[in-house]
């Protein structure tokens, strides 16, 4: 078996998440005691606790998310039920887990790197007046047509058939009745903060970008891949780059997923709170074998 890591992306959030892995597993709890010294705020007691307002703020989630993630892949080592990693690649913030995982940074400083881009995320949604759709059943062509007619841009391509477009609200509002006109079956806007991966993400990009020049990088362990080509990467510069690109360009998910396939992965395992990743591996290939893994005692895929 040739196994790739999938790290969930921010939208995976839920209340209580991690807590079983906090009480069955001390590597897991080691983790989220350390990301809550790290952070400063007991990011330990919003994943156990809620309430579900706080936790799905941008600043919250993402270090979330990312800490969830390692809690599992550190939960499944410990347990003895984590094969040699050959792959991974992580959705949107899910890459910086990716890479983490991958030992491109330790734990504490791949937790700073997500909680910064949080932070910062948040203030540029806070900044603008953003909003996303959801459009299902249509292809790259099509929806690259109507992002241009409404000045909008194509943010996640999920799956076959499975596009999210991002930008200004009220050019989204535009974009989803224009697309409803046309008689397209599946347009659902997105009860989203703001207009992630577009360039109304702009102020959060600039921002990241001097932030990450302090932060040293080293080459993965293991190949990862990047949502802003759908390619591995290696060099740490390179890495750095597309951490930074990635704030405001599409996130190629469909096409970072078939890159893994091509480079020899047999079996995807989501670590994350949702099955959303493991559903989206099925859709884009049938034949593809894939797993969630979510919480504990018996860390059942």
């Amino acid at each position: 078996m040739a196994l790739a890591l999938l790290f969930s992306g921010q939208g995976a959030q839920k209340v209580g998440m991690g807590k079983s892995l906090y009480d069955a597993f001390p590597a897991a709890r080691a983790l989220f005691d350390s990301a809550d010294k790290v952070l400063g705020w007991s990011l330990t007691k919003v994943c156990f606790e809620g309430p579900d307002s706080e936790l799905t703020q941008t600043r919250v989630c993402q270090p979330a998310l990312f800490v969830h993630g390692l809690a599992l892949h550190a939960a499944l080592r410990e347990s003895g039920k984590l094969p040699e990693v050959s792959f991974a690649l992580g959705l949107s913030l899910g890459e910086i887990t990716a890479y983490t995982a991958a030992g491109v940074f330790d734990f504490a400083t791949g937790l700073r790197v997500v909680a910064e881009r949080g932070r910062l995320m948040q203030s540029a949604c806070e900044r603008s007046l953003g909003g996303m759709a959801a459009i299902v059943g249509q292809d790259r062509p099509e929806v690259a047509e109507l992002c241009r007619e409404f000045d909008v841009e194509a943010a996640n391509f999920n799956a076959p058939g499975q596009i999210i477009i991002s930008g200004e609200k009220s050019k989204i509002d535009a974009a989803v009745a224009a697309a409803k006109a046309k008689g397209w079956k599946k347009v659902m806007p997105l009860n989203v903060a703001g207009a992630y991966h577009s360039r109304l993400m702009e102020p959060a990009r600039a921002e990241f970008a001097r932030f990450l020049d302090t932060i040293p990088f080293h080459p993965p362990a293991f190949t990862v891949f990047t949502n802003t080509t759908g390619q591995t990467l290696s060099a740490p510069d390179a890495l750095r780059a597309a951490l930074v690109k990635q704030v405001v360009s599409s996130v190629l998910w469909e096409d970072c997923m078939r890159s893994a396939a091509a480079a020899g992965a047999t079996e995807f395992w989501e670590l994350g709170p949702g099955g959303v990743l493991a559903g989206l591996a099925r859709r884009i290939d049938k034949t593809w074998v894939s797993k969630s893994f979510a919480e504990a005692p018996d860390l059942g895929g």
